[in-house]
């Protein structure tokens, strides 16, 4: 059930994505966005029509959500990529934007998918100015200093700190850096349903990390061919992970317990929430 409508779901997402940015000139620039946004699970989209669903909103109106939150993490992992950041040259499998292009056109095209996420939600299709409104104030709030780039740059000063971190800091900063994306795909149903997201959040949590827990996992275990990316990299310079902190067993142990806990959260929607059970499970037994 789940891994058939998260294909549906991507395969529409993609197609919105497509379909906006098709008048768009062609420079190198905008060759860079379509190829950030190719490709990748589209978890994210499917959160957004999945709550959606569950609230009674037609996929029709909630894919220009469900493209949005794609257009934002796309921006995130062309940055994320950059040699000043991660320095990455794989992603999903292929040359990252600023190996195959330049540093200057990954960091443009970074730029124009965040701005394009925010203008998907304007769209008059999603609902009314208040539901896009509290969408686009969310979706700031999840991106900003307050969510993703916060957790970014908590990152990025972990590398030079004089101690490792600790258990705690590094659930804060994953809760930042992986899962405020999550945590606004999987409300957004409820926002655009004008109804409470108190449930949604709490699964949200949970699975963002469960979902961190599993990239460090698969960082130790994963095979480069299947992950689409490097793996070890985290070993190699020296971060504290999940798996460091806990130790192989351990994460995995934690990661089954966030399921549960994800899972557990949405005792209030009955059979309603069963795929988005799934994809909690999906996501700790995943290979990429």
């Amino acid at each position: 059930m789940f891994q058939a409508q998260l294909q549906e779901d991507a395969a529409r997402t993609q197609a919105c994505l497509r379909a906006v940015m098709g008048g768009l000139h062609s420079v190198p620039v905008n060759a860079g966005m379509h190829y950030a946004v190719d490709g990748g699970k589209g978890l994210r989209g499917f959160l957004v029509q999945e709550s959606a669903r569950m609230h009674g909103i037609d996929p029709a109106q909630s894919v220009y959500a469900a493209a949005a939150i794609e257009a934002m993490h796309a921006y995130s992992l062309v940055h994320d990529d950059l040699p000043a950041m991660d320095d990455d040259d794989l992603r999903r499998g292929r040359a990252t934007v600023h190996v195959k292009w330049d540093d200057a056109t990954a960091i443009l095209a970074g730029d124009a998918l965040q701005t394009l996420a925010f203008e998907l939600l304007t769209w008059a299709e999603i609902g009314s100015a208040k539901v896009r409104l509290n969408l686009v104030m969310e979706l700031a709030r999840a991106a900003g200093a307050r969510g993703m780039v916060l957790g970014q740059a908590q990152d990025i000063a972990a590398e030079t700190a004089a101690l490792p971190l600790t258990l705690a800091e590094i659930t804060e900063l994953q809760g930042n850096k992986t899962g405020a994306l999550i945590g606004w795909s999987a409300q957004a149903g409820a926002i655009m349903a004008g109804k409470d997201t108190e449930a949604l959040r709490s699964y949200a949590n949970a699975l963002g990390l469960a979902f961190q827990i599993a990239d460090d996992i698969l960082d130790v275990e994963g095979d480069a061919v299947k992950t689409g990316k490097r793996v070890n990299k985290d070993a190699d310079a020296g971060k504290a992970t999940f798996v460091s902190l806990l130790g192989l067993e351990g994460a995995k142990t934690r990661a089954r317990d966030l399921v549960a806990e994800a899972c557990s959260a949405l005792d209030g929607y009955g059979d309603k929430a069963t795929c988005l059970r799934q994809a909690a499970e999906f996501v700790i037994s995943r290979d990429s």
